[in-house]
This record gives structure tokens, C-alpha cells and sequence, in this order.
């Protein structure tokens, strides 16, 4: 049976300046003539964009809507095999309200033959099609989901075969020595015992090689975790003011009454770098005022106990002296801190009274914005480290740690053997596990039940 023809927006549901549709199988150019008519079809070239008006098939059910207009947009034709899924492929791009893409999704599925893609499809016709092996397709959703700059060069280093390549040049390795082993196996009765010298030298550097790949890898929760940032400091120390001038909106409650924030409140900030987690919590004193602003201040503490940064903030307004009252404040947030150190220091209020800083401290001013550009520069440097011109990669799938671990044990049990002069049938077994345990990888070797489980947590749309 032919294989389907499948459809997909590709965007995200709701209202937007455009929107996109995939369309990928044999029946692409009966999609174009139900949509555009006979004439599009004979126009079409490979990579051009066109634009077209869109309109309803006759065989539209009751007829009332056939010829109808659905919108006017561009479309691309990507020839097969020169296509993401290396299939004939057509991309729609209409305006971005959700009843066009619902209208144009349902007149493609009139064709026969055309059906709804299932998550992670056209990834997955992509890998069979033999446009990209299983790393690479199994990268394809980090590209989508990596948080911050790191994890997307990385993702695309992925992509473009990194880590494919360090695989590759180890399995062709095993199998020069597998193809030699079973050679011996093949003629031991006719010669005599394998020469293994030199051997064991070759598996260990491939037993390192396997190993560092190994100790690269990040699991999904690592590598997703959004940094924690806490702002914390005395009451009405400008805590939720500085959060509405880094955000540039009004999130927060602000007041110029203290113990206006009583829970911490969560944001998210992007940065250079990536997206953080940004607190604000309740105001520390030394004494609660009353049984809710105690609960307050436990919650802030307990918030901080998680924090990859912690920030506090001293009011530049309570005076104009460094080393009088203003230290006291510091000096008492501090021990409210869980007994930790504050890893930097704001001087809020600056537009109120300036006052000097000391290292490790920065003046800032919410309502002026004076010191929010180095605060940010701050956050980013301490959050991000610079992964520019990296070679570096790490690899964050289970299953390709599995079939790591399982390469290593094999080559492992391989050693052992070696050392203790073992028959060379034995040798060439536990050979073959380890290169088919790296075939897996890429997926030169893989099951049906594989690939279903790595594209079922694909978007529809990928």
C-alpha cells in the first residue's frame, strides 16, 4: 500500500501574524490542485515560493462552501528527495487566525490519501528516509525546547552530526576488529592461536573514547532546569519595584507600605544568555509582626535554600553613610539567610540618595533604570558561562546512554577476556554486542517500539 500522505500546522495554536501548515507524501501535488486548481500544479518548481488563493474543493459536504475563499497565501514546493522528510512536501503559510488553519487543515484531509500526522511524523519519515540518522533526529526537539544559549549550540551541534561522527569513526573501530576476530574464527582450526598483541591497547583507547562520551551526558530535568534567582532584603527594601523594571511592566504590587509582597511571587526573565526563574519573596526582619508575616518570611527562606543565585537588596534611602546603618541591615539579612552569603549585593533607591558601593555590590535605581543593564550583565555571567566556539557536546538522551553503557560493559567483558587468554569465539560474541550496541545509536540498527518511543514526544507539527 502507498504510503500516506500527512498534514500539520507547523505553528503553535492561536491568533498570530502567520501561520504555517506542513504537507508531506505522494499526494501533495493533489493537494495543490484542491486548493489552487490545475494551473498551480503545472507552475510549480522546487523551492519557489508562490503566492495563491486558497478556495474550498467542490466536493465540499452540502456544496455551499465550494469555491469559497479561504485565504489568500504563500506556499512552497519542496521536491522529494531535496525536502526536510525527503518526500514530495508542501508548506502553506497563511494569515495566523486559528479558523483559516482549521478551514485549510480540513480541505487538505478532503484528498484521499491524506490524513493528520501523528507527533514527531515528519521527523520520523525524515530519519527513515535516511535524510538525518537517530541522533540527529532525536536533536530536532532539543533545537525546539533548549532554555538557553548553551543548550542550543549544543542541540545544533547535535543536529549537524557531532556527535554522529564520534560514533561512526567507533563503530567502523569494532567492527575492523570484529571482521578480524571472526576471520580467526572462521580459520582457527586450521591455524594456529590468535595473535592478540597489541589488542588490548586498541580497546582501551575505544573503552575511553566510549567513556567520555558517556560522562557527557545530561539527563532531560538537568539540562531543561530553569536557573533560580532570589531577591530578598528587609521590607520595602524595592525588592518587587526592581522586578517591574526588569520585566518593564507592572507585575507586582508595589506599595511604599513594608510587608506589601506577603508570598513570593515567580517571573520569568530572558537574558542573553537564556531564561531564569526570577523571586520575589516577603520581606526578612528580625521579628515577625504577626503569625502571617512569620509564615511570610519562612516561605522566603525556604525559597532561598533552592536559589542557584541569591540576591539581596539594601534601601540606599535609609542613609547616606557606608558603614553605619545600612550594614546593619546586611548584616542582619545575612544571618536571616540560612547562615549563607548573599552572592550579590543591590543598593536600591539610588535616584533617592546615592551612596558608594563596595566590590561585589552594585547600585541600581528601579525608577530611573540607572544599573539595571550591568545587574542583567551580572545575572548573565554568573548564570551562563560563554560556550562560544565550544567544540564541546553532551548528549541528553536515555537511550543513547543505555546503548552507551551497554557498548562499555560489552567492551568491558572484551578486556577481561583478553587478559586471560580466552577462545577467540567468545571474543568475536562479545563483539558483536558492542557494535551493534553502537549501531544502535545512530539508528543503523533500531526497533519498531524505538522509534515509536523517541518520536511520540515530538509536537504534532515535527
Amino acid at each position: 500500500m502507498e504510503k500516506q500522505t500527512i498534514v500539520a500546522p507547523m505553528t503553535p495554536n492561536g491568533v498570530s501574524a502567520v501561520a504555517a501548515i506542513r504537507v508531506s507524501g505522494p499526494q501533495v501535488k493533489s493537494v495543490v490542485k484542491t486548493l489552487f486548481g490545475e494551473k498551480a500544479v503545472a507552475g510549480l518548481k522546487s523551492h519557489m515560493a508562490k503566492l495563491g488563493t486558497a478556495k474550498w474543493p467542490a466536493s465540499v459536504e452540502g456544496g455551499c462552501r465550494a469555491g469559497a475563499v479561504i485565504d489568500s497565501l504563500l506556499y512552497l514546493y519542496f521536491e522529494g528527495p531535496n525536502s526536510y522528510t525527503g518526500e514530495d512536501v508542501l508548506e502553506l503559510y497563511p494569515h495566523g487566525n486559528p479558523l483559516i488553519v482549521r478551514d485549510l487543515l480540513q480541505a487538505c484531509r478532503m484528498v484521499e490519501g491524506v490524513r493528520l500526522a501523528e507527533p514527531g511524523e515528519y521527523t520520523r519519515r525524515a530519519f527513515l528516509n535516511g535524510k538525518m540518522d537517530l541522533t540527529q533526529a532525536e536533536s530536532v526537539a532539543d533545537v525546539i525546547h533548549s532554555a538557553n544559549r548553551s543548550e542550543l549550540e549544543n542541540a545544533h551541534r547535535l543536529l549537524g552530526g557531532a556527535l554522529s561522527k564520534k560514533v561512526s569513526a567507533l563503530t567502523e573501530q569494532v567492527k575492523d576488529i570484529s571482521a578480524r576476530m571472526e576471520l580467526d574464527v572462521d580459520f582457527a582450526e586450521e591455524e594456529a592461536d590468535p595473535d592478540y598483541a597489541g589488542w588490548e591497547t586498541r580497546f582501551v583507547a575505544i573503552r575511553q573514547s566510549v567513556q567520555g562520551i558517556l560522562d557527557s551526558f545530561r539527563g532531560k530535568a538537568e539540562v531543561g532546569r530553569l536557573p533560580l534567582v532570589v531577591l530578598y532584603g528587609a521590607p520595602n527594601a524595592g525588592k518587587s519595584s526592581l522586578v517591574n523594571a526588569l520585566l518593564g511592566e507592572d507585575r507586582i504590587l508595589v506599595s511604599d507600605i513594608a510587608g506589601t509582597t506577603r508570598d513570593f511571587v515567580e517571573v520569568r526573565l530572558f537574558l542573553d544568555g537564556g531564561e531564569i526563574r526570577l523571586v520575589d519573596t516577603a520581606g526578612l526582619a528580625e521579628k515577625a509582626a504577626d503569625a502571617l508575616d512569620a509564615l511570610s518570611m519562612e516561605k522566603s527562606r525556604q525559597i532561598l535554600a533552592e536559589a542557584d543565585m541569591k540576591i539581596l537588596l539594601v534601601d540606599s534611602s535609609v542613609d547616606g553613610v557606608v558603614g553605619s546603618s545600612s550594614d546593619v541591615i546586611l548584616s542582619e539579612a545575612k544571618n536571616l539567610d540560612l547562615q549563607s552569603n548573599p552572592d550579590l549585593v543591590l543598593r536600591t533607591k539610588q535616584d533617592l540618595n546615592q551612596v558608594p558601593v563596595k566590590d561585589g555590590e552594585l547600585a541600581i535605581s528601579s525608577k530611573t533604570g540607572a544599573g539595571l543593564a550591568e545587574l542583567k550583565s551580572a545575572l548573565n555571567a554568573r548564570l551562563f558561562k560563554n560556550r562560544e566556539n565550544s567544540e564541546d557536546l553532551w548528549i541528553t538522551s536515555e537511550r543513547e546512554k543505555a546503548c552507551l553503557e551497554e557498548a562499555l560493559a560489552g567492551i568491558d567483558r572484551v578486556l577481561l577476556q583478553l587478559r586471560s587468554n580466552p577462545a577467540v569465539e567468545l571474543l568475536a560474541f562479545e563483539m558483536q554486542i558492542v557494535r551493534r550496541a553502537l549501531q544502535s545509536i545512530t539508528g543503523e540498527i533500531s526497533s519498531e517500539d524505538v522509534l515509536q518511543s523517541i518520536f511520540a514526544g515530538f509536537c504534532i507539527g515535527k
